[in-house]
């Protein structure tokens, strides 16, 4: 695992037991100049665990994902930083480049003389199989978030970062994509932290959900929930309100706000 203690970046230290966490954090500071973003927090994920973050906007959510990406060089900070060596980020945008197709995409970076085939095989469990010679500008939108999801999976990480990967895409493509993530997960195995804005990308999604608040987590909630999950279970609306509670949003507010999402939308 890569371990980061009381600074930002970190070296690799040996394999940790099977039981140990896939992410451990304690006690993490992360600061731009004098503000502190992220202030003392603790956090743990579990192998093969679904967690997702929420926050207010500025709470530090992407700092913190920056932090275990090892990207946060421009920042200050101290504390306790435990993750997988084998890990891969997929981000708002694609992030594709448009001078390479879709495989070449795909198996960038990637060494062994099975490159070609892992990257072929990865585009099909995404749905792209024969799109292997289009360039990234001929995808659609959801079309490119499923290149980078098989460009982040082919390397089968042990911990799969995702800041806010479908915050860009239309409603009816984002429930397409919460139902391929979730079922590329559930066969792939990852740790996965999501950071969203989202409630119900969270509780669609994760088997926790932790809530960001001034620079710690404020709380910590297992969603208890069978699939489908759907917004006409009582149980559902209960820990939609309490985390819409727990980020500043009464009921009040939700008043004659139209719900962009899918009534029946469900992950199976």
């Amino acid at each position: 695992m890569a371990t980061h203690t009381g600074r930002l970046t970190g070296t690799n230290a040996a394999t940790v037991a099977e039981e140990r966490p896939a992410v451990r954090i304690e006690g993490l500071v992360r600061a731009f100049g004098d503000r502190r973003v992220l202030d003392g927090l603790d956090l743990t994920i579990r192998p093969g665990e679904f967690v997702a973050l929420l926050g207010r906007s500025g709470s530090g959510k992407s700092t913190l994902l920056r932090a275990l990406a090892g990207l946060d060089h421009a920042l200050t900070g101290a504390g306790e930083l435990s993750v997988p060596d084998h890990a891969s980020v997929v981000f708002q945008d694609a992030r594709l480049l448009p001078w390479k197709r879709v495989l070449g995409n795909v198996v960038l970076g990637l060494d062994g003389p099975d490159a070609v085939e892992r990257g072929t095989a990865a585009l099909a469990e995404v749905g792209l199989a024969g799109r292997e010679r289009a360039w990234p500008v001929e995808l659609s939108g959801g079309e490119q978030q499923r290149v980078s999801l098989a460009r982040s999976l082919v390397r089968e990480p042990q911990l799969l970062l995702a800041d806010e990967p479908f915050g860009a895409l239309d409603a009816l493509t984002r429930i397409r994509m919460h139902a391929l993530l979730r079922r590329l997960c559930e066969r792939h195995r990852p740790a996965v932290l999501l950071v969203t804005h989202d409630v119900d990308e969270a509780i669609v999604l994760a088997d926790r959900v932790a809530v960001l608040d001034e620079g710690r987590i404020a709380a910590d909630l297992t969603v208890d929930l069978p699939p489908p999950r759907h917004h006409g279970d009582p149980e559902y609306t209960v820990l939609r309100d309490r985390l819409l509670g727990l980020l500043g949003v009464d009921q009040l507010d939700q008043i004659d706000q139209p719900d962009q999402t899918d009534p029946d939308e469900t992950v199976r």
